[in-house]
């Protein structure tokens, strides 16, 4: 057994260094304290680490609970959290973690083994509909309770209560980041079991901070969790107030009223704010590792027609919609953003071609066009940029109705295999959960993300790209990076050239706005694993 295996995040230094990050992001430390602000339009869709799964969610999850493994703020490097040391077997198909013995939830019991093998079991579970369960699939077990035929996942053991035995069918690249992710939460049976589905609305964890209110539709207070095994957070807790639309949010913000925008800075706010005197310690504007695009629901007529897919990527003028956001981002040629590892440079994906198009849809049978849905989320400029795409594909014939709704309505409708045709993922877009390629395919490609609640809105399922996933994801040696780096960059381009399931319409730099107030590094503002780190953030003294 040895204290170190290839992962994506060994590799992880050198992207954090691309996305404009530093490991050593030295800061004056403030004196901790300090309730903040934070505002956003919609409310939370829930708080269950094993269902929710969007970017207004994902920070909050984060800060509730704690996992084996977590990434040191601002940076994708792995450190230890639940688990205070490891050891990785040396064929890379066993890993055994030993737990901190300081840990415990919030509801005063210690966290044990059986708590984490309860835990990804739940994630995993069918009955769970959560969107997460695939990303365990190197798990020895997994298939079977993830098919209903087995209860439980015989390659996850607590031997005893400080030790947890994962046995892997394969070796697994991407293990160490899998159990950083938020599905890897550790939550108590008994919370879980008595709230049922109303976990979410009522959560037990044992991370950073602790939910203390939650009024729907209104506001969401959280403090922090002064039993935390670890030595964050700086702040006292933060106020997340619900229903301000950007606009108000930023007018707030700049007369002190607000300490973060989380919906960001609508475009017609951006230069002012940008231009003024306080606009550089106002605004945080990163690269990151993000794709927005439509997705094409593969299985609903016409869209089962992969001639009447590429149609669509080639109706779409993406440079219009990008100036629509103030040149906040670059158009999408493919599915990887330009930064991820496995981007094709050759690869220029659909032309904008009109007439292209039209012949397109003509050969498929729809020369008259035909009449869609498509959903979009209802916050600025996500409707603007909606109708921008409705007059495109008006343009070659197709008639689309919007549907302008709240983010978890759009997510709903996107999880729901009959309801959604085309959604405009804006405000949605895939921020990498984790900087490895094989993150844009399992869990919005794959077959495990085409399920019930799941975000594979376009539905795509195909049998030969599993199987060569499957196969990319087993190349985790050192000298195997490149090749497998290779094999995920042919799997994208030919899925993108070969089956179009999605539009890839831009990759956007993703802006925060914060008030003047608040301390640390632009890094844990806009943090390449946990979008906001409410851990790291504090109040300058």
């Amino acid at each position: 057994m040895r204290k170190s295996w290839l992962t994506a995040s060994t590799a992880a230094l050198a992207l954090t260094a691309a996305l404009g990050a530093s490991p050593g992001m030295a800061q004056d430390k403030p004196a901790q304290g300090g309730t903040i602000v934070v505002t956003y339009k919609d409310d939370m869709a829930t708080l269950d680490p094993a269902i929710g799964y969007d970017w207004q969610n994902w920070s909050m999850i984060n800060g509730l609970f704690s996992r084996l493994v977590d990434y040191r703020f601002g940076t994708t490097e792995i450190i230890p959290s639940l688990a205070k040391s490891w050891t990785i077997s040396p064929d890379g198909l066993t890993y055994v973690f030993t737990l901190d013995p300081k840990a415990t939830f919030t509801n005063g019991r210690k966290l044990v083994a059986a708590d984490v093998k309860y835990s990804i079991e739940r994630a995993v579970n069918p009955k769970t509909q959560g969107p997460g369960g695939g990303f365990f699939h190197s798990v020895v077990g997994q298939d079977k309770m993830a098919d209903g035929s087995a209860t439980t996942i015989s390659g996850i053991e607590a031997p005893d209560d400080a030790t947890v035995k994962f046995t892997l069918s394969q070796p697994d690249a991407t293990f160490l980041n899998v159990l950083a992710l938020n599905f890897a939460s550790v939550v108590p049976k008994e919370a879980a079991d008595a709230a049922g589905a109303d976990f979410g609305k009522h959560p037990v964890g044992s991370g950073a901070f602790k939910l203390d209110e939650w009024v729907p539709g209104q506001r969401l207070v959280f403090s922090r969790n002064a039993a935390y095994f670890r030595d964050r957070p700086q702040i006292d807790g933060f106020r997340v107030e619900i229903g301000q639309e950007p606009l108000v949010a930023i007018l707030r913000l700049q007369k002190g009223e607000v300490d973060i925008a989380g919906d960001g800075i609508p475009p017609a706010k951006y230069l002012e704010i940008k231009n003024s005197p306080e606009g550089k310690d106002q605004i945080v504007d990163r690269a990151q590792f993000e794709t927005s695009y439509i997705t094409i629901n593969t299985t609903v007529k016409p869209f089962d027609d992969v001639r009447v897919r590429q149609a669509l990527n080639m109706a779409i003028n993406k440079d219009r919609i990008v100036r629509i956001i103030n040149g906040r981002a670059t158009p999408a040629s493919q599915l990887l953003p330009p930064l991820m590892p496995g981007y094709d440079d050759a690869y220029k994906g659909y032309a904008y071609d009109v007439a292209g198009a039209k012949k397109l849809l003509a050969d498929a049978g729809h020369a008259d066009g035909f009449a869609t849905t498509l959903f979009a989320m209802n916050t600025d400029p996500n409707p603007r940029i909606a109708q921008a795409i409705q007059q495109d594909l008006a343009a070659v014939g197709i008639k689309a109705e919007i549907k302008a709704l709240a983010q978890p309505e759009v997510i709903a409708a996107g999880g729901n295999k009959e309801q959604s045709p085309l959604i405009w993922s804006g405000g949605m877009g895939w921020i990498a959960d984790f900087p490895d390629p094989s993150d844009f395919y399992g869990p919005i490609l794959g077959c495990g993300g085409a399920v019930t609640g799941g975000w594979n809105w376009s539905w795509f399922c195909d049998k030969g790209f599993e199987d060569r996933a499957t196969k990319a994801d087993a190349m985790s040696k050192p000298e195997d990076k490149q090749a497998r780096y290779n094999t995920w960059k042919a799997i994208f381009t030919d899925i993108q050239a070969k089956q179009a399931p999605w539009v890839p319409v831009f990759n956007e730099r993703r802006v925060v706005a914060k008030s003047t107030r608040m301390g640390g590094p632009d890094e844990i503002y806009i943090d390449p694993t946990r979008v906001i780190d409410y851990e790291a953030i504090y109040v300058k003294p």
